[in-house]
């Protein structure tokens, strides 16, 4: 069974409605010490999140207030063209959570898997993701510190499931051992065909909490065909 988000989420959640002060995010995001949050309408729809970062934006560009003619490096102008975190200029300017936060939020489901989760966070350059239901209501977060939950698995649940796994999917294998230390998995044993070797490795490899494959596999049967390159000898 793989790992979903539910499995590692928090569902105890601090979250802020649009009009939230500025004053009221910050002190929430320091007495909960969290570097985001869900920022929601009346019906507890998410409709973005503020961080950290959202805020100090305006600590940032404060000094040109006060006659400093102040322009952020080249690095920073980009981040804030290309990320989700949007213009800090603008958000420097802002005095509530809805003005503060990026929208729309960046959300996943309980059911979704960990890799998926992980992949979304990825692609967005986000550090959480507020879960919802199938109405788009807030009922947990993950963070990329949750995701990493999925690598302190105990290494006799890895190595069921890994046991499971190959002999799921009837490999005709002997002799097969399965020995996992820190979440690294070594396998041992003879395959009638080498293409059931590689696909005994690839099943472990897809294991959640699995760190690395130490493949120490035989096999009796090569039947993996390598087609020669054109304009080979």
């Amino acid at each position: 069974m793989r790992t979903t988000v539910q499995d590692v989420m928090t569902t105890d959640v601090t979250a802020v409605e649009q009009n939230a002060s500025f004053h009221t995010v910050a002190e929430q995001l320091v007495e909960h010490g969290v570097s985001g949050l869900p920022v929601v309408d009346e019906a507890y729809h998410v409709k973005g999140v503020v961080s950290e970062a959202d805020l100090l934006a305006k600590q940032e560009f404060k000094t040109r207030y006060y006659g400093d003619a102040y322009r952020p490096p080249l690095r920073a102008r980009i981040r804030h063209a290309v990320s989700s975190e949007g213009s800090g200029f603008y958000k420097a300017l802002g005095e509530t959570a809805g003005e503060l936060m990026t929208s729309p939020a960046h959300v996943t489901t309980p059911g979704t898997s960990v890799v998926v989760a992980a992949r979304i966070m990825d692609q967005h350059g986000v550090k959480r993701l507020p879960v919802v239901d199938t109405d788009g209501k807030l009922v947990g977060i993950i963070t990329r510190r949750d995701l990493i939950k999925v690598f302190l698995r105990p290494d006799k649940d890895i190595e069921r499931q890994v046991r499971q796994a190959i002999h799921a999917g009837r490999g005709g294998v002997t002799g097969l051992e399965v020995t996992v230390t820190g979440g690294v998995v070594t396998l041992s044993g003879t395959f009638d065909e080498h293409s059931k070797a590689i696909t005994a490795v690839r099943m472990a490899e897809s294991i959640d909490g699995v760190v690395a494959v130490h493949d120490e596999l035989h096999w009796r049967h090569d039947d993996i065909i390598n087609f020669p390159m054109w304009g080979g000898a």
